[in-house]
């Protein structure tokens, strides 16, 4: 009888105990994780966690590991796979994985000579390493700093909501390995919580063996490229610690020194200080002075070089104006501007615009109605007509109750809406009014003299009676109508005006730039700015290159959605990405751009297996219909836009997929194109590479992976990495 184990997973529901087979119908929140921990591996003496490395070895935290590997590996299915490979194997190999890291260890070796290899963990390794992340989270995630960010997105929006920003700065750190003194530096804070040798002996034979292994201040972490460990965020967030700590005590005495006024009817900016960080990536705005912000920089800065051995650029750290400056920081542009310019007022050619649209509309309502009244009225006369032909004829009507007075109330009704409705109108009351008054002698005051006082008094009333039913009063409605939306108006502009003056907000823009130097290196385009078609795709299947280009389109969109300018990504990959799609199909075929268009349509439709058309490429109404509302922090396009895949044409295809926990054998084996490879470009080389963008390991050049129908679907679409993708099971293809 199978023993029965607790699974430890994020999830909502309580702690429940199931079987390995029931393990993905019960997972346990991060929460009770923590208390179980606390629980059964606290000591309240030392206030230290104890037994750690056991723990590793637990099969219920290992199956959960595994569990997690495999929803990430099939995103597509919303449940498990139907005859999904046993986890309980996986877990067995990974409690040998913790006894000797070293030996689940395989190295990747570069196509060309001066390359460096890769050291790339094994699958048990893999989810020892995981379960570890997992134990360390728990412990140390509570107790980390509230600015210390886990998603990009989730730290845009911070940025996004900070006010009256005055001065910032980007903790700058130049590319650095992770080296001996800095492990050192991590695995003594690890010590302070977790009084347990045997595990952070296996955390040091990780770094020593390289199966953990990265590198301060460059761009490839956080990005879903292989060489990155599950480990890596967990690490970096302990090994920051004592620098957020400094932060926060910065925070607290400027706050204590800057308390906040509370009258309303004072206009007063507190002295703040604010910091968002991201892996080694380090944002501080302050709301304060510049000799403030060069303060908080040096003690941040001392921090890091005294404490964490951590080498700056103190250049790189400067501190610049937060209104006429742009910052780069998580590869977006950050820039303090007047609220006027992220919600500008209507220009006088809008304001035309929407009293042109909204007269449209009222006349087109009114067309609506008066067809209406005219269906009535036919409608009447014909029943009308009718009854008097009957009544001619010398028919008769019988009832069995009176109706005249619910006739005459009818009518009544009727008649005084008709008047009612006569004297909306403007015009009519002008006409009878200029009609009734003009020219009339008896308002002459020497003829007035002239008549009996009953005349004039009876015309001086009839006067009176015109102009209260048939003076224009619309006019005077009119005016009143319009004085009061030019108080308004100018009523909006102080405001406007005086939060221009007294507040900041922070814009994000994507760096346009540096997005079209990337479609131009990836070749997208030509060096006019055209698009073009790209002919190592031609190889694919259509519906592989439709996928590629829309995996490299929908990350970009996904990415910036949250920026300003996010208009002018949406044209990249409306036209640029799209018409590149487009001629890569019409060169495969052999056919015009045209023709291309007109047999897949703009949407680039692509029919399946079954022959049902489907579209993968985002609609161009999509595309105008995206922005903010959802922000899914997905991984940036650097993993998808600097890979290509090529098809095999090869005979044994009973190679296994490579996706983790995916068993099928019904493959494609498709080799893997680098682009800094096939442009013969070094990445650390900034002026022939895009800023900012990363590059996937060059041992994977040319290595070739087989791949499932759907796992090489999510692979190019991007709903998958290669960190799903288990790197030691490639195959060799003369």
């Amino acid at each position: 009888m199978l023993p029965r184990l607790r699974v430890l997973l994020p999830g909502t529901r309580g702690l429940s105990t199931a079987s390995p087979a029931e393990a993905a119908e019960a997972p346990l929140s991060a929460a009770e994780l923590e208390l179980l921990l606390r629980r059964d591996h606290y000591s309240a003496s030392t206030r230290r966690f104890h037994s750690f490395l056991p723990l590793l070895s637990h099969p219920s935290l290992l199956l959960s590991s595994a569990l997690l590997l495999r929803r990430r590996a099939h995103p597509s299915l919303h449940s498990p796979p139907p005859e999904p490979p046993p986890l309980a194997p996986a877990a067995a190999a990974a409690a040998e994985a913790i006894s000797s890291p070293s030996s689940h260890l395989r190295l990747l070796l570069p196509s060309r000579v001066k390359g460096r290899p890769l050291p790339v963990p094994t699958l048990p390794l893999r989810l020892a390493t995981l379960s570890a992340a997992s134990a360390l989270d728990s412990v140390f995630a509570p107790r980390a700093a509230t600015f210390a960010y886990r998603a990009r997105h989730a730290a845009v929006r911070y940025l996004r909501s900070i006010p009256n920003a005055s001065w910032f700065f980007r903790v700058a750190i130049p590319r650095q390995p992770f080296g001996p003194c800095h492990v050192r530096r991590l695995l003594s804070a690890i010590s302070g919580k977790v009084d347990d040798p045997g595990f952070v002996e296996f955390l040091r034979e990780l770094f020593a063996s390289d199966a953990v292994a990265f590198e301060l201040g460059g761009c490839e972490l956080g990005r879903g490229l292989p060489q990155e460990s599950e480990l890596t965020a967990t690490l970096l967030n302990i090994f920051f610690d004592p620098v957020d700590r400094e932060v926060i005590a910065i925070r607290e005495e400027v706050h204590k020194k800057n308390p906040r006024v509370k009258d309303d009817s004072v206009l007063h900016t507190p002295v703040r200080v604010y910091a968002v960080r991201y892996l080694d990536e380090m944002l501080v705005v302050t709301s304060g002075s510049k000799m403030l912000t060069i303060e908080v920089r040096d003690r941040i800065l001392a921090v890091l070089e005294r404490d964490l051995e951590v080498k700056v650029d103190k250049l790189g750290s400067s501190v610049h104006s937060a209104e006429s400056e742009k910052m780069e920081f998580l590869g977006m542009e950050f820039q303090a501007v007047p609220p006027s310019v992220l919600h500008p007022p209507m220009s006088e050619k809008a304001k035309r615009a929407r009293k042109m649209y909204l007269k449209r509309k009222a006349a087109k309502a009114q067309e609506l109605k008066n067809a209406r009244e005219t269906r009535r009225k036919k409608l009447g006369l014909k029943i009308l007509s009718h009854l008097f032909k009957k009544v001619r004829r010398g028919h008769e009507f019988e009832f069995d109750f009176q109706i005249e007075s619910e006739v005459q109330q009818l009518f009544k009704e009727w008649a005084e809406e008709v008047v009612t409705e006569y004297f909306k109108s403007p015009e009519h009351c002008r006409y009878w009014h200029r009609l009734l008054t003009s020219g009339d002698f008896l308002s002459l005051a020497r003829v007035r003299d002239q008549l009996p006082p009953e005349l004039v008094d009876s015309y001086d009333k009839f006067q009176e009676t015109l102009d209260r039913f048939l003076m224009p009063m619309r006019d005077r409605g009119t005016s009143d109508e319009e004085e009061r939306l030019a108080e308004e108006e100018e009523r909006q502009y102080e405001k406007r005006t005086v939060q221009d003056l007294t507040e900041l907000k922070m814009r994000v823009n994507a760096p346009i730039e540096l997005v079209r130097k990337a479609v131009k290196l990836a070749g997208f385009t030509n060096s006019m700015g055209r698009p073009r078609p790209i002919k190592l795709l031609i190889c694919l299947d259509d519906t592989d290159i439709i996928n590629w280009y829309a995996g490299v389109g929908r990350r970009w969109l996904d990415f910036f959605c949250c920026c300003r300018n996010f208009k002018m990504v949406k044209t990249v990959v409306s036209y640029h990405l799209r018409f590149s799609c487009f001629l890569t199909l019409a060169e495969k075929h052999e056919c015009t751009k045209r023709q291309a268009i007109s047999h897949y349509s703009k949407d680039l439709k692509v029919k399946n297996d079954d022959g049902v058309a489907e579209v993968h490429f985002p609609t161009e109404c999509e595309i105008r219909m995206m922005g903010d509302k959802n922000l899914s922090d997905p991984k940036p396009v650097d993993g998808a836009l600097t890979m290509i895949f090529v098809r095999l044409a090869v005979d044994d295809t009973t190679y296994p997929c490579v996706a983790h926990f995916c068993a099928e054998t019904d493959t494609v084996i498709y080799r893997i194109r680098l682009l800094q490879n096939r442009l013969n470009v070094d990445p650390l080389n900034e002026k022939k590479w895009v800023q900012g963008l990363s590059a996937i390991h060059e041992s994977l050049n040319k290595k070739c992976l087989p791949l499932c129908p759907m796992h090489a679907s999510d692979l190019l679409l991007g709903k998958i990495t290669l960190q799903d993708i288990d790197c030691t099971r490639f195959v060799d293809v003369e």
